[in-house]
């Protein structure tokens, strides 16, 4: 299957989609930070980078049967007006919707902050459902946190899967974790969640806790190698970049094992659209 990533990072959806068993080819992504393309070039070489998404021809894309992508959480202006496609521009997710509404991929899976389901008191979050819908997808949705996968962090994100409209009739969600005995994380250890301005942090407990770490009584600000695994990343997947980028784009990507989970539940749904039942 033939991918295509927007928003695409520090590589987050591509890494957890390598260690799914999830079958597919990266056929191109979109990034305009540097120094997240710098760590994506560095583990995906020979990726094309299809820029600005703003900007992204789409007469240029190969085709591609599946779109991912975590769209930042830009504010809606004029969401919930009922219009449609038409509320969505002017936003980010505008073009991640002219992208599917031009390229019809068969599937896609996005990811956003827990917050989009409630801003403008959850009118947002029914306009993009009620646009991907109008472009012919069945969709699915939920929250997942990342504590319930294997990493020890309190990370609250929605992700989004969108079906063949008339295809299979599988559901990915509700998605309780990889292994819920064994990757089901509790108690004081998990740390609280990364964000991109993790880099700003404190030696005191007065302000964010979710910007410290306790170490046998002592306050602490976790080390980027330390941020890699509780995003699921292998250690040094962000070397070369100063400490303080590591930070915002740790802090700004997909947590991995949640990706590699979807993935695994969507393979055999994919299967099934192609191939009858498996």
């Amino acid at each position: 299957m033939k991918v295509f990533s927007m928003f695409s990072g520090i590589g987050g959806f591509e890494f957890g989609l390598q260690q799914s068993k999830f079958k597919h080819s990266l056929i191109g992504y979109s990034e305009i930070d540097k120094y997240a393309i710098e760590v994506f070039e560095r583990h995906f070489p020979g990726v094309k980078n299809y820029g600005d998404a703003t900007k992204i021809n789409t007469g240029e894309l190969p085709d591609f049967d599946l779109l991912v992508g975590g769209f930042p959480c830009q504010a809606f202006s004029i969401a919930g007006r009922h219009k449609g496609f038409n509320d969505t521009r002017g936003t980010l997710f505008f073009d991640i919707a002219r992208i599917c509404s031009e390229k019809r991929p068969q599937y896609l899976v996005l990811e956003n902050v827990k917050g989009l389901l409630s801003h403008n008191k959850g009118k947002t979050f029914q306009t993009i459902l009620g646009v991907l819908s109008s472009l012919g997808y069945r969709i699915e949705w939920q929250v997942l946190n990342s504590k319930n996968f294997g990493v020890p962090q309190n990370r609250e994100r929605v992700f989004i899967v969108g079906h063949p409209g008339g295809g299979s009739s599988r559901k990915i969600f509700p998605l309780t974790g990889a292994n819920p005995e064994s990757s089901l994380i509790t108690g004081e250890n998990i740390s609280y969640a990364l964000d991109a301005n993790y880099y700003k942090g404190t030696n005191t407990l007065s302000k964010s806790r979710r910007q410290l770490h306790m170490d046998q009584s002592r306050i602490r600000r976790l080390t980027p190698t330390e941020c890699e695994r509780l995003q699921g990343f292998p250690d040094g997947w962000t070397k070369g970049l100063s400490d303080t980028q590591r930070y915002k784009t740790l802090g700004n990507a997909v947590t991995t094992t949640v990706v590699k989970e979807i993935f695994n539940k969507l393979q055999p749904s994919v299967l099934n659209d192609y191939f009858g039942s498996c």
